[in-house]
């Protein structure tokens, strides 16, 4: 480093002395030791005392000049950002809109504090079938019944060339149902679920009393239940319901009933059975089968689910909660109508069977209401029979799979399983045969 001398003879190194006056005059001054403490530091100001003048808020032009004249854009029509903004009046209508003048949800007559929770068409159970059962009391059997299994063994309850018949109505649903290459599900899945009904519908010929059924669709349903003082309610749209002049009978005997009663439902702890339920304070405790006193088929046999919506796609699962749900509501509605509102043991259950489909996969269900005594989880429980997850085929193929110029797989429906008709045929000739 270069060391010149000052004009007094004395040697002087002028870099370093320029670093020290830049950081003299040019540089802040940081305090070298620390901040004093002050009661305004420590406690704050003194009550009382007036703020330092860098902490006061600054009033607003408005108020520092109170005869001051807002200036606005609003006679420009367009945002002017050094103008004020112009204060909108309240817009009158100058008519009675009766869409805004209504009582308030708590001045309804069917307004009530203690909330109702609501199973309807849309509701998807997070638990399943599990949450399904402690909802209505009841314990599951896999399998189907007896009775049902008989009728599909039977070959004398069988259509005439019935595999044949069966494919021909699969491929109308899957391929000749529409000129589309390609169709959705939301479309063959209720033509197939209408064919196959149709070739039901032809065994009146064999069994008269077949003729003596009607099927309901967009019917109504609504039944109320207590369980463990909480307030449940069925209702809504459902499937196609096939009434019948006659009830079927009950599938279980009664030993088979009363042993029910040292069944422990299982819980679902820490989540709440309430949990996906629609919860509601407008309400009325309805118990209604969606038919008028008078009609000449009064006695529910089968519901049956074409889930073949893309809105509101529900898993096999889910679909099974579901049929469960809808088939005790209606099961439920009509013990009310026979039996009164009070709760008791049935003297005779009330037997509804349910089938759901999804164009490819079926669900077969059973359900026997045994008790309307609902509230406590000790005592006589309902039944369910469930065989899900029934294939009626595997694949319905559009084009042929080619590999290297030879047709690997054909076009058409693979892997048809004939038992799941045949179930599906039982289920509707239950209460004939």
């Amino acid at each position: 480093m270069l060391c010149l001398r000052s004009p007094a003879g004395r040697a002087v190194n002028w870099a370093s002395c320029g670093q020290r006056r830049t950081k003299m005059y040019y540089g802040p001054r940081r305090p070298r030791g620390p901040l004093p403490r002050t009661p305004w530091t420590v406690r704050g100001p003194p009550p009382g005392a007036k703020l330092p003048w860098y902490l006061q808020k600054v009033p607003p032009v408005r108020e520092q000049v109170p005869e001051l004249d807002t200036v606005t854009y609003e006679g420009k029509m367009y945002r002017v950002p050094w103008l004020a903004k112009p204060r909108r009046q309240q817009w009158e209508r100058g008519w009675h809109d009766p869409r805004f003048d209504g009582p308030r949800p708590g001045a309804l007559p069917s307004h009530k504090e203690r909330p109702c929770y609501i199973c309807q068409q849309l509701t998807r159970l997070l638990e399943g079938v599990k949450q399904a059962l402690w909802l209505t009391k009841t314990k599951r059997i896999d399998g189907l019944p007896q009775q049902i299994l008989s009728l599909m063994t039977d070959t004398a309850n069988q259509l005439e060339n019935q595999d044949e018949r069966v494919q021909n109505a699969i491929s109308h649903a899957r391929f000749w149902v529409s000129s589309e290459e390609e169709i959705m599900e939301e479309t063959y899945c209720p033509v197939l679920l209408e064919d196959l009904l149709h070739l039901c519908t032809t065994m009146a010929a064999k069994h008269p009393l077949l003729a003596k059924r009607m099927v309901a669709r967009d019917f109504r349903v609504a039944a109320t239940w207590e369980r463990e003082s909480i307030l449940l309610q069925v209702r809504g749209i459902n499937g196609k319901l096939l009434n019948a002049v006659n009830p079927l009978e009950p599938v279980a005997s009664k030993d088979e009933i009363l042993t029910t009663e040292n069944d422990v439902l299982e819980t679902l702890y820490p989540i709440a059975p309430t949990i996906d339920l629609q919860e509601v304070n407008i309400y009325e405790t309805r118990n209604d089968t969606g038919f008028q006193l008078g009609y000449p088929y009064p006695h529910p046999h089968t519901i049956y689910f074409a889930h073949g919506d893309k809105y509101h796609r529900m898993q096999p699962e889910q679909l099974r909660a579901k049929m469960l749900m809808f088939a005790f509501g209606n099961a439920l509605a009509k013990a009310r109508v026979l039996y009164g509102d009070k709760p008791r043991v049935l003297e005779k259950p009330i037997v509804v069977q349910s089938v759901g489909t999804d164009g490819q996969r079926f669900q077969f269900m059973v359900f026997q209401l045994n008790t309307t005594d609902l509230d406590p989880s000790h005592g006589v429980k309902n039944l369910v029979w469930i065989d899900a997850d029934q294939l009626l085929y595997e694949k319905a193929r559009h084009r042929p799979q080619i590999r290297k110029k030879v047709v690997t797989i054909p076009a058409g429906i693979h892997g048809y399983q004939p038992d799941t008709f045949k179930k599906f045929l039982a289920f509707y000739l239950h209460g004939v045969v």
